[in-house]
């Protein structure tokens, strides 16, 4: 979420410069123009010779353009949250660190030393442990959150010099239906002609609905792992992959009178990944918003989408539900979401035209005989070794190729179905 405050060049330094850029590639332009008809016009020769001039003062102005940064009334560093509690029995996180001033590109400085503390409305409070730098983590075993319970963040930090203390709204857990389905359509994206391969891709869908009603605002991310196996006899062959959802995909039916979701759009898979070439997984994870936190999300959405701009929405202007208790007029980044969360698995396995090969460039080099190979297991690795009747190797300069723990893990995972 850090990431998403960033703010990088100002695009009016940009949109200038290429203006300026255009300007002078059209008034060379025009000045090649008139040295190419001198000959037809008169006082062609003095035309020669102001030519030289004229491009020279264009050269030296185009060197002069200096870069404009607006000055922005955003603060150089604000406290930025990520926090989120649920109703499963999982560790939950909230992660802290400090907002990037304008126009600077490196990692966000995590807030460390701070007490964290969640409490609900029945008096009960729960504290958080700092696991590594900015990252603090609850107690699985002692907390567990609860729909129709309403909860608090508390945050105290200490820079050295002066502490502070932030405190987020009351947030009620909302109850949140099940997931009625998860399921994949395959559609063609290029017919194959003749001994030409087609194009396939993948589009997966939810299905959800709410009885009660009670739920009028989704939120939904995913994690995926599919299967790796390399084309050479390597000692790692096999591994699996994984990866998580980093867009924001969210929907209200409170304008709808049945609280029901058909359809949803969860990811879109091409044939330019290896996700389906063997075996593919993806669990969703649908969770209850309240609307105050469902304006968040889209805002940071349409904050996401839109190219940047002067007067487009800024990080600072999306609200948060922490404030300062000392300075209420700070602001802070980020959100204390509360959300009862449900899951669904889907297995694919099935067969997808015209999937990139990632691997169809892994032989480097053969080596005949039994001498050293300079760089073996460094820099070059043997992908096939044939000792007899002549001994023949051949040869990678590329890892992955060798050994699959390069992009995944050779632990299969405890929910896989099948090979």
């Amino acid at each position: 979420m850090a990431r998403q405050y960033r703010r990088s060049h100002s695009v009016l330094t940009f949109r200038m410069m290429k203006i300026l850029g255009k300007t002078r590639k059209e008034t060379l332009m025009m000045k090649m123009k008139d040295m190419r008809t001198d000959e037809e016009r008169p006082g062609g020769s003095i035309r020669r010779l102001w030519f030289p001039v004229a491009l020279l003062s264009v050269i030296f102005l185009s060197r002069c353009v200096t870069e404009f940064v607006p000055e922005i009334s955003e603060q150089k560093e604000l406290l930025v949250v990520e926090a989120l509690i649920t109703d499963q029995e999982e560790t939950y996180t909230v992660r802290l660190s400090r907002s990037l001033p304008f126009g600077k590109k490196s990692d966000a400085r995590a807030v460390t030393g701070c007490l964290v503390t969640v409490s609900d409305d029945s008096g009960n409070s729960y504290m958080f442990r700092e696991k590594e730098a900015g990252i603090y983590i609850s107690d699985s075993t002692s907390f567990r959150g609860q729909p129709g319970r309403k909860y608090t963040l508390r945050i105290n930090t200490y820079d050295g010099i002066r502490s502070f203390s932030y405190e987020s709204s009351q947030v009620e857990m909302k109850p949140v239906p099940v997931i009625d389905t998860v399921y994949y359509e395959k559609t063609t994206v290029k017919e194959g002609v003749d001994f030409m391969p087609g194009i396939d891709a993948c589009s997966i869908y939810l299905d959800t609905h709410d009885p009660a009603n009670s739920c009028r605002y989704y939120r939904w991310d995913f994690t995926e792992v599919w299967v790796l196996r390399l084309l050479f006899p390597v000692p790692n062959i096999k591994c699996w992959i994984y990866d998580r959802s980093a867009g924001i995909n969210i929907k209200s039916t409170a304008a709808f009178d049945e609280d029901r979701v058909s359809r949803q759009p969860v990811t879109y898979i091409t044939n330019i990944t290896d996700r389906l070439k063997s075996k593919y997984s993806i669990q969703v994870n649908q969770y209850s918003l309240n609307e105050d936190e469902y304006v968040y999300w889209r805002k940071l959405q349409n904050l996401g989408d839109e190219v940047g701009g002067l007067y487009d929405v800024i990080p600072a202007s999306v609200p948060s539900n922490l404030s300062c208790i000392e300075d209420p007029s700070e602001k802070v980044l980020g959100y204390f979401s509360v959300s009862a969360k449900t899951s669904k698995r889907l297995f694919i396995k099935d067969e997808f035209e015209g999937i990139i090969d990632r691997y169809n460039d892994c032989i480097s080099d053969t080596v005949y005989g039994n001498g050293d190979i300079p760089g073996l297991g460094t820099s070059v690795w043997i992908l096939i070794d044939h000792p007899f009747p002549s001994h023949v190797r051949i040869l990678t300069d590329k890892k992955g190729c060798y050994d699959c723990t390069v992009r995944g893990t050779t632990v299969r995972p405890p929910f896989w179905i099948g090979e």
